[in-house]
């Protein structure tokens, strides 16, 4: 008869295994105890070849390689979780720790962040990085912490172009009648595509193939890896190289979840998103130009690529913009932006 001390036991043994698993080994082989386990979800509404869901499964796999395993970050990519209006309420509710939304989604608690969206506000990512690393960056930053949610990073996505499914869009006049989608809670956005003539309707990122399919929608604007890795390119049949708009995105995390993290992982996480942001640009550029040699060797899109000329004409067009966001934005932002661009502010 089996004594009362080996039946605890065994009893014992039975429990652990159960509540572990089979397996709670750390990627270095160390067992990790999983009281001391710390699950990060990571919720993004693009796809996983992206920019940006490439940069998010790098973070994952360093933060979890350099915490032994306490850290887990589970990615979950193309709004399987949420759409793009849910997922800032899923981060202040504490439901995720972290998203990436394009600045565009922030002007709903800042309008401040409207400055990104203005259109030819930058002529290339050497002036984005240097507005956001310097000052604007950190004043955009500040005005996230009153509403739980603790900024850590920009990523980029690219510059905009312009498709639609109905004609070339070389002069500014090509845009009426259209109708094109819009990103959420921008105002300069759908302005822009109203000074241009078009009608703008907003839309989140996980419907526009589905509208553009059905022409509920004309068009659309958008970078090129999401116009390749959305198949856009394979319902809209023009294309104009634009660059008229930067299209990036903020690393956010809810402030309470952040504060209740060790100091030492609060370190690692910081240092391993400084290490994958310069990762996510180089590789943002390198894939718009890939997936823009991809859309024209499909033989679906005609692409017209803007003059200076044609550019003139659209930024004549679009100047008003400035002068109507300016009191919205703040004169101070708008200022700054333009002396890193070395222009005169406009709309001053």
């Amino acid at each position: 008869m089996i004594d009362r001390a080996r039946i605890w036991l065994l009893i014992f043994m039975a429990v652990v295994f159960i509540t572990t698993g089979c397996d709670r080994r750390g990627p270095d082989g160390e067992q990790v105890d999983p009281r001391e386990k710390i699950v990060i979800k990571f919720s993004h509404v693009v796809a996983e070849d992206t920019p940006k869901g490439q940069a998010a499964r790098r973070f994952a796999r360093l933060v979890q390689e350099r915490t032994g395993g306490r850290v887990e970050v589970q990615v979950f990519p193309n709004s399987v979780l949420y759409k793009d209006g849910e997922e800032m309420d899923a981060l202040q509710q504490g439901a995720v720790q972290i998203i990436a939304p394009t600045t565009s989604k922030l002007s709903c608690l800042a309008p401040q962040w409207q400055l990104l969206d203005l259109p030819y506000l930058f002529e290339n990512e050497e002036q984005v990085h240097q507005a956001l690393d310097g000052e604007i960056g950190k004043k955009l930053f500040a005005t996230l912490e009153p509403h739980n949610i603790h900024p850590l990073a920009f990523w980029d996505n690219g510059f905009k172009q312009m498709t639609n499914s109905k004609r070339p869009l070389v002069h500014p006049r090509d845009f009426a009648g259209l109708t094109f989608r819009v990103m959420i809670n921008s105002q300069v956005l759908e302005e822009q595509f109203r000074s241009l003539g078009a009608n703008a309707t907003q839309m989140p990122f996980s419907d526009v193939y589905g509208a553009l399919s059905r022409n509920q929608v004309d068009g659309q604007e958008n970078t090129m890896s999401n116009i390749y890795s959305q198949r856009f390119y394979q319902v809209q049949p023009y294309m104009t190289v634009s660059n008229h708009g930067y299209m990036g995105y903020v690393v956010l995390t809810n402030a309470t979840f952040w504060r209740s993290l060790p100091p030492d992982i609060r370190e690692i996480i910081e240092k391993t998103l400084a290490e994958v942001t310069w990762w996510e640009r180089e590789q943002a550029a390198r894939l718009n130009d890939k997936n823009f040699r991809q859309i024209k060797e499909s033989g679906k899109v005609h692409v017209h690529i803007q003059t200076e000329g044609e550019r003139a004409e659209w930024q004549a067009a679009l100047e008003p913009l400035y002068q109507k966001f300016r009191p919205i934005i703040g004169a101070e932002l708008l200022d700054e932006a333009f002396r890193l661009k070395g222009s005169p502010a406009a709309g001053s």
